[in-house]
């Protein structure tokens, strides 16, 4: 098991269960990524390049959906949450019922999009 799944089955609920409904998101909608464990955290790569990350925070209840060159993503923006980050954008679900696949799928189909479009820095 990767060390990253295990990060995943080992989080106490409600984390576990929407990391798990969101890993299966990404990974049935974008098959060629790649999980891995990158400081502390499941991070999905394509083509060897960051593409998004899961990132729990017990103490505030959350899970964000973390995105590189979120500068320049111009789909859901009003859902992006900045927080005082410079560079990241994420999306943020306290709760399985809290994640719209839509919005989800259509930021993630724009960063693939920038991705291929020379936007993300290999890591």
């Amino acid at each position: 098991m990767k060390p990253a799944e295990e990060y995943i089955l080992k989080q106490p609920e409600p984390f576990k269960s929407i990391l798990l409904h969101l890993q299966i998101l990404i990974e049935t909608s974008f098959p060629e990524v790649d999980l891995q464990f990158k400081w502390k955290m499941p991070f999905y790569y394509l083509d060897e390049k960051p593409f998004c990350y899961l990132n729990v925070s017990k103490k505030k209840g959350y899970v964000d959906v973390g995105f590189w060159a979120s500068a320049h993503l111009t789909k859901y923006n009003e859902l992006l949450i900045t927080e005082n980050r410079k560079v990241i954008k994420s999306l943020r679900y306290f709760s399985v019922e809290d994640v719209n696949e839509e919005v989800l799928l259509s930021v993630l189909e724009e960063a693939h999009l920038l991705k291929d479009k020379g936007f993300y820095k290999r890591n």
